[in-house]
């Protein structure tokens, strides 16, 4: 497991993992972006990025 916090307007650039990720937005709100697809979450939340995909995150 690993937790990152970010700043607004921080977050991770697009790219690929060989593993799935789930991202639980633990307070406030992120974009998490998937094969294109925009997200847009909140405190609470939850949702998994699949292996090989491209996914990218977003703190708002």
């Amino acid at each position: 497991m690993t937790i990152f916090a970010f700043d607004q307007g921080q977050g991770l650039s697009e790219h690929t993992a060989p593993f799935d990720a789930l991202v639980c937005v633990l307070d406030g709100t992120a974009e998490v972006i998937i094969n294109g697809k925009i997200n847009q979450m909140k405190e609470g939340e939850a949702i998994i990025m699949p292996a090989n995909e491209p996914h990218a995150l977003k703190a708002n």
